[in-house]
């Protein structure tokens, strides 16, 4: 028995590492059951998953409770991102983090409220002092919600050490149900030398598995010589959910040698934008789909990695044989495993991939301007992870930066001169971003002159385009000179058909009110109880400007008792 219990300690030191963290301190952010929308650390756009996505029964309103005795941090309201997020700081150290709220609890609602009133902005960041709003261990302290870029009605939790770092909130003892392993949809071998041939082909190969009695897969046997790595594509699901989930780990042995492995146990917000070297990025844009290289390119700078050797990399000597066992794993230790075997074989390459050549090759340790007709490229020192040729091009007012193939780190500068543009209809261009059915979206446009410019991460086809008409705006629950004296709140909606809604600006009586932007919906929304209405009639404006300056003023009435 005793061999038993040491056998099980060294395994969950070994699923979940070797530091410490308190299970029994925190409750519950909920009163209902977790049950998981989004794990830590899942794969997401440009970034990993900070916290636990816990679902609130497909519904908003559900009581939001701090984890513990502390005081709320900060405050943070916009329109995208977190929406309405509390961050509470608690006195051992570690920060809660609550997004995507309906509202906050009264009191904080209220100071949160005059901060926004006193801003005359819906959008703040507030960072609050230690007295100012103390919190105790199960307080009701907001509302679960659907707001910022939520595809739906969720709590977001975080749990953050002193550095602000993400931790899985699962290390601090919170319960989901899961006993089922995750599982691997695809596996892939990717030649990592110049000459190395694996299966006939130079390039990425997908692998056939076949499913063994016990659950486990076997891969079809690679003939290879020289460098090699592996990729897998996989997702979890828990006990009570059908969603797909991320898994908490992936890991790999070669010849009984534990080789290469990661785990989702924390990272910092700095680093995650290297997802983008965890996963095949081209094989991602291309397809939708991730596959998590189980081994390291020179590029990426990810902490996430325990076991590493050779980087992951499988030197095939000829006439050598490997066995590599590949294992996905969720955080309580269900696991799906695959087994590859690996023979040393020289080959005919019969599936040839050329690396198509141009004449900018970027290098993406140094600077990089290149000058087009009406147009230039500036791509700053790391503004990619990797060096690679470049399809530039500019003709007939259109504007080619490379490959949406390719990833992107860091925003680099597009400049374009807009020769011929009358002067009065100047402000009214900007530059668009065109995908593959010419459909035009804005980027961020700064104009001197006839020269625009933008700071952007699209990659592909770019124009000037002209935005002309101004944002629409329509009553939404009311009608001019309605009587609204039992309403609790004034909705209105707004729209722009191009250049997109870039400020808002709501008067009552002349006085400035707070209304709440749902870009999901378009609507704008004003609480009656935030003030206190003398007279009858009620003169209301809203002014909404686009992105290049058009603006629409709607002026009506209503009556409230």
């Amino acid at each position: 028995m005793r061999y038993l219990v040491l056998c099980s300690l060294i395994f969950l030191q070994s699923i979940h590492g070797q530091r410490s963290y308190p299970k029994d301190s925190f409750g519950t952010p909920l009163e209902v059951p977790i049950i998981l929308a989004g794990s830590f650390g899942e794969l997401r756009s440009n970034h990993f998953h900070a916290g636990l996505d816990i679902k609130t029964e497909q519904r908003e309103g559900l009581k939001v409770m701090a984890i513990g005795d502390g005081y709320v941090s900060r405050i943070k309201v916009q329109h995208y991102g977190y929406g309405k997020a509390l961050y509470i700081t608690h006195p051992n150290g570690y920060t809660s983090v609550y997004a995507h709220l309906q509202k906050m609890a009264p009191r904080i609602q209220e100071f949160l409220k005059e901060k926004q009133y006193k801003n005359q902005s819906y959008e703040v960041d507030l960072y609050l002092k230690p007295s100012e709003l103390r919190i105790e261990k199960g307080e009701l302290i907001a509302f679960s919600g659907n707001t910022g870029s939520s595809g739906g009605p969720h709590l977001h939790f975080e749990i953050r050490d002193l550095a602000q770092k993400p931790i899985n909130p699962l290390y601090f003892g919170y319960k989901v149900e899961d006993s089922e392993p995750p599982r691997i949809l695809d596996l892939y071998a990717y030649p990592k030398g110049a000459q190395t041939i694996v299966n006939g082909a130079n390039h990425k190969v997908p692998l056939q598995l076949s499913r063994n009695e016990d659950g486990s897969f076997t891969a079809e046997k690679i003939y290879a010589s020289g460098p090699i790595g592996f990729g897998v594509r996989a997702y979890d699901r828990q006990d009570l959910a059908y969603n797909k989930n991320g898994a908490y780990s992936v890991s790999m042995e070669v010849n009984g040698s534990p080789w290469f492995s990661y785990e989702f146990e924390t990272f910092s917000f700095g680093e995650s934008r290297y997802i983008n070297t965890l996963i095949d990025y081209a094989h991602y844009d291309q397809t939708g789909q991730r596959i998590q290289k189980c081994f390291l390119e020179p590029y990426n700078k990810l902490s996430i990695y325990k076991a590493n050797t050779n980087n992951g990399i499988i030197d095939v000597a000829e006439d050598k044989t490997y066995k590599v066992v590949l294992q996905v794993a969720d955080f309580h230790g269900n696991r799906s495993e695959i087994t590859i075997p690996v023979e040393g074989r020289q080959q005919q390459l019969t599936r040839k991939e050329e690396v198509p050549k141009t004449p900018y090759y970027v290098i993406a340790s140094r600077d990089n301007l290149y000058q087009l007709e009406n147009a230039s490229i500036f791509f700053q020192k790391e503004t990619f992870y990797h060096d690679f040729y470049a399809k530039l091009e500019a003709a007939d007012g259109v504007v080619t930066v490379a490959d949406p193939s390719v990833a992107v780190k860091s925003p680099y500068t597009l400049t374009m001169e807009g020769t011929g543009i009358p002067e009065g209809q100047k402000d009214q261009y900007f530059i668009a971003h065109m995908d593959n059915r010419g459909r035009v979206y804005y980027e961020n446009t700064y104009r001197k002159g006839n020269t625009y410019s933008s700071r952007t991460r699209s990659l592909g086809d770019f124009k000037l385009v002209r935005d002309s008409i101004a944002p629409k705006v329509r009553a939404g629950n009311f009608r001019k000179g309605q009587m609204l004296s039992n309403f609790r709140y004034l909705r209105l909606y707004i729209s722009d058909d191009l250049s997109g809604i870039n400020t808002y600006e709501a008067r009552i009586d002349g006085q400035w009110v707070l209304m709440e932007y749902e870009y999901k919906n378009g609507s704008l929304t004003f609480d009656f109880d935030d003030l206190e209405f003398e007279g009858s009639k009620h003169d209301l404006e809203v002014k909404v400007t686009d992105n290049v300056g058009n603006s629409t003023t709607f002026n009506t009435s209503f009556y409230r008792n």
